[in-house]
């Protein structure tokens, strides 16, 4: 127990630290830190790590010196690539990328050349990166660029799309984690990695014996007999590794008897069994000497030698890779494997609890940068393999010319690799058995919010479709680094995850200096270890470096000297008491979060530095350096006491960490709702899901944009309770919602199960409206016979004029034809004109070959490099508006894009006012549609004269428990009244008791409470009605864009039935409870006309006699005869199934009774 601080100084503006951690670390800064680190750090070291390519048949190699990305480029046709800016790339269809060049030695006709910024291919660059042109940019310079100022980052342009790529979760590599297998039992296992190899160890326990699970042999290897292959025979040995108790040794000495049991004594003999278990046998089998006795590897033959040789390869290359060896010293990797069966051993006797999973200290997140870092290395050495295939397959020696390998390089080879898997989202790198589906999406520009929450967005690689509560639950350790309100409903819920407002993910340093640097402190050789009860193993990064006798010292130590500066912000540290193992950590992938240090119960942090922090003479960093604020990961912080405020600190514990703001466990999206502290749970999460759903402002390059579909609203509205998040994330700047007069009461039974009254007159004076952009367009491309696509104007119609003696003459009636009404000379559609369905907006039309020229073409249909203009005919492909409702066109754009494909573009407007069904929400998951719209001289009114913009049902409240929503209402008002915003922040909004004192000093009731009169009868309603002001949104769902019908219209080749789905024109699907409904109501009829009549009803033709499908009405093929083949009406699906069971020599016959030939007759 500390010593009380009787007196605490409440620290004033503490929240001035998040967004001074927010212009540095975190949210999106997390995906453009792990991509800055892949430029500038990992594609160095993997180009190193393959820096030669050789070719010794033909006096060839190369060798790369250096590697570097350029600012991103494009191609205009000319010599020199001009600069791009990422708005020219989403107009223009491009790839927003630069190019990778590399420095070369290699050999030409006996002749050592170097070669600065040879192009090798090009990658694809994140926005606000080191290298894209928009990093280091002011307000206005990027304004100047069209592009928003606002907007985030972290994202890459792919032929003209945002692709962002999701943080992926994968268990924590390197560390040693036990855990309950269901079929195997309590399984101990390690996933090595390192720049390298990568591999998996698994070490199970069978009936009191100790096995190596590995898919490279046949059987389930003896651990013992991995010792002895590894080249510690001694059984004392073996046992030295592992520990030195008693009961360690009891429980290992079965698996000491396997050696025995299988005659293996040496490593020569453990080597040969192992060999002879392999799954594929790829040694030369050893040849004994003349005594059969086991001989020493100092006096082995040769092909002994080579057994020991290469077995001992295998191993090194599928063991512990991650743990680093001298040659063939095994020693390190003997003890790491010690380790793991004693954690075994002693989870078994349960002393050491087994691992949690769920536990975010055993997780590690794959950002952008180490994504992309797979991908490029398994490009780079493909296109290293390609270039050996090719010097192999030229004869350099007879070449009349020097070679040179810059002509013969394939730059698309890296560059279609990179942009493929980011286009498509899959991860398919062989080489690493890697196959991942989903790892990017196209980024949502539904509104700014819906932007900023797919790009915090973390998913697990766990099957979504298991109904398992374990992965998807809330666990302790998520506290601060994930928030626990922002995750979908349904089968992704706690799998598809957000990361909270301060939590920032690591990336992977260099641990070479650490572990110089720790050797000299406290630690001693791992050869000294005796496991006695003081002795504490020291692992950094997963590889042990010693022990030590004083691990808090050790502990204390890491701590100052990263507080000083000394060793890296982001290096961690963590005491294992129950393993007796000391963990420092600097692996990349890990979630930290900052903390104020407290010494002696007291904050490091004072006023002062606050206020020099508020007027910019101290930044985020000052503040690490002077070590009064540092990251703590979830490992680190099992080892600390953190005060959730100054007033924690005067309870008697020893705290060493305080929160800067507990609102900040939450999330950018969750962070947007006032009060969330006081509503119910579910509540907060269904408004995280309808936050991103709500129509807003996209950015203020929104009116210059092409997206596919964006949704605008018309007067946007700044919140007038806002939390601290809403302005830290500039959400004041770009809304999403109006502040409507809301009346908590009933009116008319319209508004029941949470549907609301509308007053019309708010809808007149433009409340809710939005705009939909939708985008149209085609692209002009060159084909493989050098004829373009082309654009056309309008067709002129024609009409036929019958003159006398019965002569028709044909003649252009100077009007365009039907569908053409919108057509310029240009063949695009005029701006401001009205679309209608089925009307061309862009009429294009492509080459063909003519049907008469089949033959002359080599009888291909396709064009072809010797097809002739003479062969080719141009057809109609336009682009037309498929819409219930007119639009109206907003832009036209005409571009190149790659490759000089020309690029037209359509933007066409609508605009939507609310209407019956159309979806509303609050900022507290109270969602509902629009029951009935009502005028105003209808709706009651104040005293004040104010009439209600929404009528809500009071009954949304009792069971929803929403109170954050009547919070939200008695601000508002207060805020409305005195005229400045409310702070409704989680855990530190202004009370209800200030804004009710607000609310009596400007003369209004304390709850907020109005007396309303009736618009109908002008008489004053019974009760006080609760009255004021609540934000609200208009989401995207929209009964124009659902309403479907159709009487008749497609249907699908095969079965004959109506196609499926509104953009098809499909039919409305009666699936079986709607025919159980039927038919409980007895409704036969009507199911026959929407089963058959309306369905797929088919008149087939039956023979009588045999019973089978006849060919036609007049003849049965089967009988070989006409007389009675009558005709039966059936769905065609039916008739279907039948033809398909004979398909299968099954023969159906249908016997037609007696009542069925009557009717017939």
């Amino acid at each position: 127990m500390g010593e009380p601080n009787p007196n605490p100084i409440p620290l004033e503006n503490k929240q001035a630290l998040v967004p001074a951690f927010l212009s540095s670390k975190g949210l999106v800064k997390l995906h453009i830190d792990s991509y800055n680190h892949f430029i500038e750090t990992e594609i160095k070291n993997i180009v190193r790590a393959n820096n030669r390519v050789s070719v010794p048949e033909a006096n060839w190699w190369l060798e790369y010196n250096d590697v570097y990305v350029r600012p991103p480029t494009v191609n205009d046709g000319g010599v020199v690539a001009s600069r791009v800016t990422p708005h020219d790339c989403r107009l223009r269809d491009l790839t927003y990328a630069g190019e990778i060049l590399v420095d070369v030695t290699f050999m030409r006709q006996n002749e050592i050349v170097t070669k600065k910024g040879v192009l090798i291919g090009r990658m694809p660059v994140m926005l606000k990166s080191s290298v894209c042109i928009l990093n280091g940019k002011s307000f206005s310079e990027l304004m100047r660029m069209k592009e928003c100022p606002l907007d985030p980052g972290g994202y890459f342009i792919i032929s003209g799309t945002e692709k962002v790529i999701l943080m992926q979760e994968q268990t924590s590599k390197n560390r040693i984690i036990v855990e309950e297998d269901s079929k195997r039992g309590l399984v101990c296992s390690v996933t090595s990695s390192s720049a390298q190899t990568k591999s998996k160890t698994n070490i199970i326990m069978k009936d009191d014996k100790f096995f190596l699970a590995h898919n490279s042999f046949t059987v389930d290897v003896p651990v013992a007999i991995l010792f002895k292959a590894m080249g510690i025979t001694s059984d004392q040995e073996i046992l030295h590794f592992i520990g030195t108790e008693e009961s360690i040794w009891a429980n290992f000495v079965p698996s000491l008897k396997q050696c025995l049991e299988c005659n293996v004594h040496t490593r020569l003999d453990a080597c040969r069994w192992l060999q002879s278990r392999l799954q594929q046998r790829r040694f030369r089998p050893g040849v004994a000497t003349g005594s059969g006795k086991p001989t020493r590897p100092d006096t082995v033959g040769s092909a002994e030698y080579d057994v020991v040789l290469d077995m001992q390869r295998f191993v090194r290359d599928i063991i512990i890779t991650h743990v680093e060896m001298e040659k063939f010293n095994f020693a390190p990797r003997a003890l790491f494997l010690g380790q793991m069966v004693r954690y075994l051993i002693l989870a078994n006797e349960h002393q050491i609890p087994p691992d949690d999973r769920d536990f975010y200290g055993n997780k590690r997140i794959e950002l952008a940068g180490s994504l992309i870092a797979l991908l490029f290395e398994d490009a780079f050495k493909t296109f290293n393999e390609d270039m050996w295939l090719t010097v192999s397959k030229i004869d350099t020696r007879r070449r009349c010319t020097p070679f040179d390998i810059s002509r013969h390089i394939k730059t698309w080879m890296i560059t279609e690799l990179l942009n493929r898997a980011i286009s498509s989202g899959n991860w398919i790198i062989k080489r690493f058995r890697m196959m991942r589906h989903g790892v990017t999406q196209i980024v949502s520009r539904l509104s700014y919010v819906a932007a900023l929450g797919h790009m915090t967005r973390m998913t697990s690689t766990f099957e979504k479709t298991r109904k398992v509560s374990g992965p998807r639950s809330i666990h302790a350790s998520q506290w601060g680094f994930v928030c626990p309100s922002d995750t979908p409903e349904g089968e992704a819920c706690g799998l598809v995850k957000n990361v909270a407002l301060m939590c920032h993910v690591t990336v992977e340093m260099d641990d070479t200096e650490l572990i110089r640097l720790l050797s000299s402190y406290y630690v001693l050789p791992l050869h000294q270890l005796q496991y006695g009860r003081t002795e504490f193993i020291i692992y950094v990064n997963g590889k042990p470096i010693g022990f030590t006798e004083q691990p808090g010292k050790l502990a204390a130590l890491i701590r100052g000297l990263r507080r000083a500066g000394r060793i890296d912000c982001f290096v961690s540290v963590h005491i294992k008491q129950v393993h007796r193992c000391v963990h420092v950590v600097s692996d990349g992938g890990r979630l930290c979060r900052p903390y104020i240090v407290v010494a002696n119960n007291r904050p490091l942090v004072t006023q002062a530095m606050l206020e020099d922090l508020i007027n910019n003479v101290l930044s985020w960093d000052d503040f690490l350096k002077k070590g009064v604020v540092e990251y703590l990961d979830a490992n680190e912080l099992n080892d600390c006491l953190v005060a959730m405020d100054e007033f924690c600190l005067t309870d008697g514990h020893r705290y060493t960490h305080m929160e800067i703001d507990p609102s900040t466990i939450l999330g950018v999206v969750a962070g947007l709702i006032p009060y969330p502290d006081h509503n119910q749970s579910p509540r907060n999460t269904y408004q995280c899901a309808m936050g991103k759903q709500a129509i807003g402002t996209v950015a203020l390059n929104q009116q210059i944009r092409f997206d596919t579909l964006q949704y605008q609203m018309v007067y946007p509205q700044k919140p007038l309770v806002q939390s601290k998040t809403i302005q830290m994330m500039h959400f004041d700047e770009l809304p999403a919602g109006q502040n409507a007069i809301v009346a908590i009461m009933s009116y008319s039974g319209y508004d029941v199960e949470d549907a609301l009254i509308v007053n019309r007159a708010s809808l007149d004076r433009g409340f809710a409206r939005a705009c939909v952009y939708r985008r149209a367009g085609v692209h002009l491309k060159m084909h493989e016979n050098a004829v373009y696509d082309r654009l056309m104007g309008p067709s002129i119609d024609r009409d036929h004029i019958r003159k006398p003696h019965y002569t028709v003459w044909v003649a252009e009636t100077g009007l365009p034809r039907r569908g053409d009404e919108l057509l310029q000379a240009d063949g695009t559609a005029y701006v401001g004109a009205k679309a209608t369905d089925r009307q061309i907006l862009v009429n294009k039309e492509m080459p063909v070959v003519k049907t008469t020229a089949v033959q002359d073409n080599a009888g291909q249909l396709g064009l072809h490099a010797g097809t002739s203009e003479s062969m080719t005919e141009f057809r109609r492909c336009p682009a037309d508006y498929k819409g219930i409702e007119p639009s109206y066109v907003e832009k036209v754009l005409f571009s190149t894009s790659e490759g000089n494909q020309a690029v037209v573009k359509v933007l066409l407007r609508q605009t939507r006012r609310p209407e019956v069904g159309d979806k509303f929400s609050s900022r507290h998951g109270q969602k509902g549609v629009v029951g009935l719209i009502v005028r105003q001289e209808d709706m009651p009114f104040s005293l004040q004269g104010l009439v209600p913009d929404i009528i809500m049902n009071p009954h949304g409240f009792p069971s929803r428990m929403t109170v954050g929503k009547l919070l939200e209402l008695l601000g508002s008002k207060a805020g409305a009244i005195e005229g400045r915003i409310r702070d409704g922040s989680a855990f530190s909004g202004d009370s209800a008791e200030t804004l009710s004192r607000i609310l009596i000093d400007h003369g209004h009731h304390y709850l907020g409470k109005e007396i309303l009169h009736s618009g109908v009868t002008g008489a004053p309603l019974e009760a006080y009605i609760y009255f004021g002001p609540v934000y609200y949104q208009r989401l995207k769902h929209m009964v124009m864009d659902k309403v479907h019908a159709r009487s008749r219209g497609p249907v699908t080749a095969l079965t004959r039935q109506p196609t499926e789905g509104r953009s098809r024109e499909g039919g409305l699907r009666v699936g079986e409870m709607e025919r159980d409904c039927f038919i409980a109501y007895g409704t036969s009829q009507l199911l026959v006309e929407r089963l058959l009549t309306s369905s797929d009803a088919y008149d087939a033709c039956v023979c009588e006699r045999c019973g089978l499908l006849a060919t036609s009405r007049n003849w049965c093929q089967y009988c070989r005869s006409s007389r009675q083949v009558v005709t039966v009406r059936m769905p065609y699906a039916c008739k279907l199934l039948f033809q398909e069971l004979m398909c299968m020599r099954i023969l159906p016959r249908l016997t037609l009774g007696n009542t069925y030939r009557d009717r017939m007759r």
